[in-house]
């Protein structure tokens, strides 16, 4: 990644205008404002930022016109959720607790526009080296661990056969070792089930492989970025209180430039390496920002307009406890990237 990165994109794509439409029996859109048009219009095309899953019923008067129940919003909120301009992506994170099939992915498919993007989490039956408990808690050492032939079976072709070409990223995201697997033992195995993985340029022409850590140890092994390069795949920016600051871990992106940025940002600094429940409480609703981070903001932004600059796709979820509402977390990304040039 060169000085560029940080430079302002000079072109603009065009986002779809909502319309306000007769109130049907589904869930319906919130028409949105003004800005968000604004935004959406000025945002580069190659940017599509979005939210982790879509089923918050305090996303009323934001994503949905009124308050619906989590459960309509599960069956019918994406087809909504994808009318709002600036919601050009979405991550499928129920995929890393149980494989979904290509049926399920299809039917995701079929309720987005064209230009839309998903971004998906392979099983952690692949990606976490313990098999764990339905609290979490670890019971043994996973053998699947990094295992090509299942990454491949419960994960890269229903995601193919699913999505297609609105595939966005597909992300591996490696939990803690834990001392069950060693650094060097773990990267071997990243690098043979990276190699084995079929391309997915054919059937998705925008999609990528990232992976996505929690352990720390990662970003200082020398050879973690040789192996994602060899494998025509990226690291993935995880904003984590369990992983460095979003500045230090821009190394590993520059030494793997030029390419996309993959970037899930996921739980406000805040609330430490274990604060979800704890962020679940205070953010309640998901309506409102309760912990701004502006800082954050400013460093996505600049990486974001960088990449989109040069000509690489961005795509960028966010969750709910990054701030307390992923919806207006993005109208403020979006208004970083545009209002506030470097």
């Amino acid at each position: 990644m060169q000085e560029t990165l940080f430079s302002d994109p000079e072109h603009q794509g065009d986002a779809p205008v909502l319309t306000r439409k007769p109130r049907g029996t589904g869930v319906q859109p919130q028409p949105p404002d003004e800005e968000q048009i604004r935004l959406a219009a000025a945002l580069p095309a190659a940017v599509h930022l979005g939210a982790s899953t879509w089923t918050y019923p305090g996303w009323a008067g934001a994503v949905w016109d009124r308050r619906y129940s989590e459960q309509m919003l599960s069956k019918q909120g994406l087809r909504a959720y994808a009318q709002q301009p600036l919601l050009r992506a979405v991550s499928i994170d129920r995929s890393f607790y149980r494989p979904l099939t290509a049926a399920q992915y299809e039917r995701y498919a079929g309720q987005v526009p064209a230009h839309f993007r998903f971004t998906v989490k392979a099983p952690s039956l692949v990606t976490d080296a313990l098999v764990r408990d339905e609290d979490g808690r670890s019971r043994q050492a996973n053998p699947a661990f990094l295992d090509p032939g299942l990454a491949v079976q419960e994960f890269i072709e229903p995601v193919l056969e699913g999505l297609g070409g609105k595939i966005g990223a597909l992300v591996f995201q490696l939990s803690p070792l834990s001392g069950t697997v060693s650094l060097p033992e773990a990267l071997a195995r990243l690098d043979t089930m990276l190699q084995a993985l079929p391309s997915i340029r054919a059937r998705a022409p925008d999609g990528v492989i990232a992976v996505e850590v929690r352990d720390p140890g990662f970003l200082l092994a020398d050879d973690f970025a040789a192996i994602l390069r060899a494998a025509g795949a990226t690291y993935c920016l995880g904003l984590h209180p369990k992983l460095p600051p979003l500045p230090e871990q821009l190394p590993l992106l520059r030494a793997l430039w030029p390419g996309p940025l993959v970037c899930r940002w996921n739980l406000h600094r805040v609330h430490g390496a274990y604060g979800y429940e704890d962020a679940q409480k205070r953010y309640g609703e998901y309506d409102r920002i309760v912990d701004p981070d502006p800082e954050t903001h400013e460093q996505l932004a600049r990486v974001i307009r960088g990449t989109a600059g040069a000509g690489q796709k961005c795509f960028v979820t966010i969750s709910n406890h990054a701030e307390g509402s992923a919806p207006l977390t993005i109208r403020t990304l979006a208004r970083t990237i545009v209002d506030q040039p470097d």
